[in-house]
């Protein structure tokens, strides 16, 4: 991508870096914790491992995830995110709940207590206040 597309927004510059389905599927599987390579592979389903391991790469050279090696012969590492990978759980839970309103809603994630859909809502913390059922929208800046 040139340097001019993918520099021009924010969600542009989100989308070079973590753009694709695979990128996005290894953060989530990185989300609870530390993995090993081969765990990821058989965790993330249909996955090749040249595939896996440039996305590992990538994410690395991004500073979106540290590789923590545990043996050297054979060379292996365990792989975590980094406080801004991690970051990135709103992110994929959003896009979560949005494939969730389009699909199967017993796939949808669900309030433990009660057993019901949860919604995403947009909240001000300074307000107290949601602010994605107010009239005028215009009042949202997405940075």
């Amino acid at each position: 991508m040139a340097e001019s597309e993918h520099g021009s927004s924010p969600l542009a510059e989100a989308l070079a870096r973590v753009g694709d389905r695979w990128t996005l599927l290894v953060v989530e599987a990185l989300l609870p914790g530390p993995r090993r390579f081969n765990d990821l592979l058989s965790q993330i389903p249909g996955i090749a491992a040249n595939i896996l391991s440039d996305r590992l790469k990538r994410l690395e050279r991004d500073r979106l995830l540290l590789a923590r090696p545990y043996s050297q012969r054979p060379p292996r590492a365990a792989y975590q995110l980094t406080a801004e990978g991690t970051e990135l759980a709103g992110a994929l839970r959003l896009l979560a709940h949005w494939g969730s309103r389009h699909t199967d809603q017993a796939d949808s994630p669900r309030h433990l207590a009660c057993g019901t859909p949860i919604e995403v809502r947009w909240y001000c913390p300074t307000c107290d206040q949601l602010v994605d059922h107010e009239p005028d929208h215009t009042q949202m800046h997405f940075v």
